[in-house]
């Protein structure tokens, strides 16, 4: 998969040319530059253990993570299992989404359905989420 060259220009030079991809929350891929990928898992470390929310998730984030560097053409190669699970197609167009702290891979069928879903407008979210700034 191509990463856009706007999003590789905007890496740190501590992710190394690197990202963790990771199951996404919603039906999608997320790609964390590596430096960003190490504060997150330090959070999880620091999150009580012996709370079973907590290690059910660490289990979830950590099994789908698979480290994947930029390759001479700015392509990164997805693993199937996340490509699956995106309902990513192979030599199928990609929705690609900077989400500044990562990158969202979608498949432009369902994150239209996902939009489609959402129960909230964006003028209403916005003035939920951010009203308070």
């Amino acid at each position: 998969m191509p990463v856009p060259a706007k999003m590789r220009r905007a890496l740190s030079p501590d992710a190394k040319e690197t990202f963790v991809a990771t199951r996404g929350i919603e039906r999608c891929v997320f790609l964390y530059p590596l430096n960003v990928w190490e504060e997150i898992e330090e959070a999880v470390r620091e999150k009580n253990q012996f709370v079973a929310a907590n290690r059910d998730f660490v289990r979830t984030i950590a099994m789908w993570a698979d480290e994947l560097t930029l390759d001479g053409q700015g392509r990164v190669g997805l693993p199937k299992n996340l490509i699956d699970f995106a309902g990513l197609q192979t030599g199928s167009k990609a929705l690609v989404i900077g989400a500044f702290d990562r990158i969202e891979v979608w498949d432009p069928d369902v994150f239209q359905a996902h939009l489609n879903d959402q129960d909230e407008s964006y003028e209403s979210l916005a003035e939920r989420v951010m009203g308070g700034i």
